[in-house]
């Protein structure tokens, strides 16, 4: 009969589909990985894996088993939950998917306030585009997820708990960066870096400029980069100006490696999501740390948003 810990290991590496990943996110050797795989395919006579080298992908029979794996192990899971609570015990794995920049920067601080609470919980966050995060959630391949877009579906639940402020960034020599504000209609003419469309952002950043008439085609945009933090990288390098979340600048703004600009007229925030399929049995831990994260609305919004755009470098 194949063991729970055969099929973990498969798993990780169905949703890796890389063997060296899935070894270190389960912490073991790329043997091992290789090993345990091995023992199922070789119990049932199956390939589960197609390999080519160093890259693998699912067969047929992998492809097949794999919501089985997920539904097996969710439900050793719940069990495990439900064993621990006769001894008071909280712990497992709590594995969140992640689309938002600004999400990247609380999830971390949320996760180890919730861990000297819960100190036996194992956090894993997994950065994702905004659209992979929906479909995890939707397919119950992931309990929580972290969006900047309101997921609406009947079986997804959301909450809000955080209020994401999107800022313009100059470099420190540039003219704009001693006046500290600018008008709306100035922006048109500046080499602009913008990031991947489908970031939500990108989407904030548009819908707030078309409220004003402005348009992409308006714009002189001269990079577009799939990361937050080379759109601010490259800000410091002096290529552009470009509009990031404000917790993505706080270290370079901390730092005076960037500057920060006012744009007359234009304010632009957006609300970042917690959300949860409805259908998904929850661990313990997974209640937990939702109920934490409801409950930590006000901190989130105050103090912690404070302390990440404020800080002060060490020396």
């Amino acid at each position: 009969m194949v063991e729970l810990s055969n099929l973990r290991v498969f798993l990780a590496a169905a949703e890796e589909l890389n063997f060296s990943r899935a070894a270190k996110r389960l912490r073991m050797s790329q043997s091992a990985v290789s090993q345990n795989i091995q023992v199922i395919e070789r119990s049932y006579g199956m390939d589960l894996f197609i390999r080519h080298g160093r890259s693998i992908e699912l067969s047929e029979a992998g492809k097949s088993i794999l919501p089985m794996v997920r539904e097996v192990l969710l439900a050793a899971r719940v069990l495990e939950d439900g064993l621990q609570d006769f001894n008071n015990q909280i712990g497992g794995e709590l594995f969140i998917g992640c689309s938002t920049s600004a999400g990247k920067y609380l999830l971390p601080i949320l996760l180890s306030e919730f861990q000297r609470i819960y100190p036996s919980v194992q956090p894993r966050v997994n950065v994702m585009n905004r659209e992979l995060v929906i479909e995890k959630l939707i397919s119950r391949i992931i309990p929580l997820g972290v969006s900047s877009r309101l997921i609406e579906h009947r079986d997804i639940e959301s909450m809000p708990f955080f209020e994401d402020r999107i800022i313009l960034i100059v470099p420190p020599e540039h003219a704009w960066a001693k006046q500290g504000h600018v008008q709306l209609s100035d922006i048109t003419d500046q080499p602009l870096i913008n990031c991947d469309k489908t970031f939500g952002t990108y989407e904030t950043v548009m819908q707030g400029l078309k409220r004003h008439k402005i348009t992409i085609d308006h714009l002189n945009v001269v990079m577009e980069l799939g990361s937050m933090e080379a759109v601010e990288m490259s800000v410091e390098r002096g290529v552009g100006v470009a509009f990031v979340s404000e917790m993505v600048a706080a270290r370079g703004l901390a730092l005076g490696l960037i500057k920060k600009v006012e744009v007359d007229e234009l304010d632009l925030r957006r609300k970042i999501y917690m959300a949860r399929h409805v259908g998904f049995p929850f661990t313990r831990a997974q209640s937990l740390f939702w109920e934490y994260t409801k409950s930590q609305y006000d901190k989130i919004n105050s103090e912690i948003w404070e302390s990440l755009v404020n800080f002060e470098p060490t020396a």
